[in-house]
């Protein structure tokens, strides 16, 4: 290695700066081997500052979904270092790991996860609890995101008593009531109609310019390409464009 690419090298795996949240260095993830070997995603290094909303696309398999998985911790990488918050948080233990992302990352999943016994209340306040937030500060934080997600006068309904639409509403309460460092949404409006999709897109969007959030999409939808500030193109596992809008 010349002194360039030892300074290079270097440089790429330095801590992050305070205004960014994820930076991945060389991230690899491969599963199988031999004959079987799937190289799901090659060599990814991004940076995401804070505020940013961001769409990262690509056909079926591009690895899209793992780039997000590993970005949020839900997977492992073959090889190469994800830093959130300037933690490196593939050198975690299990326990550290799942606190970290309890209290650093949001998710926002297609299938909306919400525990069904739980009122839609009760399933936005959940991880404060786990983290401990005092009661009467679970109320005003619910509150305030009940009335910025349009469901006010629905907290005691339970998930099945809800549409689409308003479980995914409850989702995004959830994944924003904890303060994030990030919020990391899989395919958020697979299974929206386009109205639905387009007015959840619009209250994301207001709630990133207004309070600074920041939002990573893995994503077909071409309404969430149209909002993106930043588009991120993957093509079988690999980086292929990486684009700011002016």
């Amino acid at each position: 290695m010349t002194t360039q690419e030892y300074i290079a090298d270097v440089t790429n795996k330095a801590i992050p700066s305070q205004n960014t949240v994820i930076k991945t260095t060389h991230l690899c993830r491969e599963f199988g081997q031999d004959d079987t070997l799937v190289k799901a995603l090659t060599d990814a290094n991004i940076t995401i500052e804070r505020g940013e909303f961001t769409a990262i696309i690509g056909p079926s398999g591009s690895g899209k979904s793992t780039l997000l998985q590993l970005i949020g911790g839900l997977d492992n990488p073959s090889s190469g270092d994800v830093f959130l918050d300037n933690k490196n948080i593939n050198r975690m233990t299990g326990t550290e790991l799942s606190d970290f992302r309890r209290d650093h990352i949001g998710f926002i999943f297609q299938a909306y996860n919400l525990i069904p016994v739980l009122s839609a209340r009760e399933n936005i306040e959940y991880i404060m609890l786990l983290q401990g937030v005092s009661t009467a500060e679970r109320n005003k934080r619910v509150d305030k995101l009940m009335h910025a997600v349009g469901l006010e006068g629905l907290g005691d309904r339970r998930p099945a008593e809800l549409s689409g639409g308003q479980q995914q509403r409850v989702a995004v309460a959830r994944a924003m009531v904890s303060k994030p460092s990030i919020i990391l949404a899989d395919e958020p409006t697979a299974n929206l109609d386009s109205k639905t999709g387009a007015d959840l897109l619009d209250m994301m969007k207001e709630l990133n310019e207004q309070q600074h959030m920041t939002f990573v999409f893995s994503t077909h939808d071409p309404k969430i390409m149209e909002r993106a500030k930043r588009i991120i193109r993957l093509v079988d596992g690999c980086i292929v464009d990486d684009e700011r809008k002016n």
